[in-house]
């Protein structure tokens, strides 16, 4: 018995029209379509396929690109929990990997020297020299900056989650607008439990937004429709999520400024994920997604330019690690112990897959 080995060589095209001043430019102009996949060509634009044996000796080894330059701040023991210490947008342009979801909570720019309360305290909201806002332009230009990356990492059948206020969320939607992605929903997370305002001049604001968009319009996307109407009590999912704010138990190990609660991370990740799926999250502060993410079966980076919030994910994650406290912690999130009552989510931490990052 012998062994052939086959090249196979399909032919796809289709006819695009460009408006250009000259057909330099309009050389450009499709070019960069193409590259940011605003132009896909799928098996509508199929020509021919070509069949190639091929008999002579095994071709040379590729090239391989070096990533001994990206050394994690922490992986853990089980390889599903993986940090980097940078700039999310310099980080993602030196590793080729893809995940199946995003999910980013990227700054408001809401630190002004204004104040609200915590716990009952009136406090300052100055988070840090990350959250200081700029110019409009500037806000613009910082999430196209960050979007074009995660899009360059996102499968092509992949989605994001944006989680925003009134303060970034119009800039986020528009931008994600323009590299092509379809929206799905903008989902309204009411708080049960919110701040009071202490102005007592406006409306208390006790809502969030969270964009949750596809990579492209036409790859259909994950949804698992049935486990959201579960944990809806049998009825459709809305896009009005009344969850409460950031539970005491879920600070332990300390606190992040903009922390997301357990609810509305678990929610996310069971609605567009399964099993295994490799998540990101570029701004990852306290590592809620990373958390939920694990708490579920699946895999996750997370990328932070701080080094006291990867340390504080980092034992968050350790947290978790002891079977009793991993258990524990799927029975204190709604969502996740509606679907073990069940027996719909039997996944457990040793079930969760080796990593398989390029570093």
């Amino acid at each position: 018995m012998m062994e052939y080995r086959f090249e196979i060589t399909e032919t796809l095209s289709r006819q695009i029209a460009v408006q250009s001043a000259s057909e330099e430019e309009a050389y450009r102009r499709i070019k960069a379509l193409y590259r940011k996949e605003l132009v896909v060509l799928d098996s509508s634009d199929f020509i021919d396929v070509e069949f190639t044996c091929i008999k002579d000796s095994v071709p040379e080894e590729l090239p391989r690109v070096s990533f001994d330059k990206i050394t994690p701040f922490f992986r853990s023991s089980d390889h599903a929990f993986t940090l980097l210490h940078g700039d999310c947008i310099e980080l993602l342009k030196q590793f080729d990997f893809k995940f199946d979801m995003i999910f980013a909570d990227p700054p408001y720019f809401l630190s002004n020297g204004g104040i609200s309360v915590q716990s009952g305290k009136v406090v300052c909201v100055d988070k840090g020299e990350w959250d200081k806002g700029g110019t409009p332009e500037y806000m613009d230009s910082f999430n196209r900056a960050w979007i074009s990356e995660c899009r360059e990492k996102l499968k092509n059948n992949g989605t994001i989650w944006v989680s925003g206020t009134y303060h970034n969320i119009f800039s986020i939607a528009h931008i994600l607008t323009e590299f092509g992605f379809k929206i799905l929903n903008v989902v309204t997370w009411a708080k049960t439990n919110p701040p009071p305002n202490i102005t007592c001049r406006y409306l208390t604001h006790s809502t969030e937004f969270i964009i949750w968009a596809r990579k492209l319009p036409k790859v259909p996307h994950c949804y698992n429709y049935e486990v959201m109407k579960l944990v809806n009590g049998g009825k459709q999912m809305t896009d009005v999520w009344q969850l409460p704010a950031i539970a005491r138990w879920e600070k332990a190990c300390g606190k992040h400024p903009t922390q997301k609660p357990l609810s509305v991370l678990s929610r996310i990740v069971l609605a567009s994920t399964h099993s295994g799926a490799w998540i990101l999250d570029p701004f990852t502060g306290s590592s809620t997604t990373g958390i939920a993410a694990n708490l579920l079966g699946r895999r996750f980076l997370g990328i932070d330019k701080e080094e006291e919030y990867l340390i504080l994910s980092r034992n968050r994650k350790k947290e978790i690690e002891a079977r009793d406290s991993f258990a524990q912690f799927r029975k204190k999130i709604k969502d996740i112990a509606l679907l073990e009552e069940k027996t719909l989510l039997s996944v457990q931490e040793d079930d969760i897959p080796h990593y398989d990052l390029p570093f």
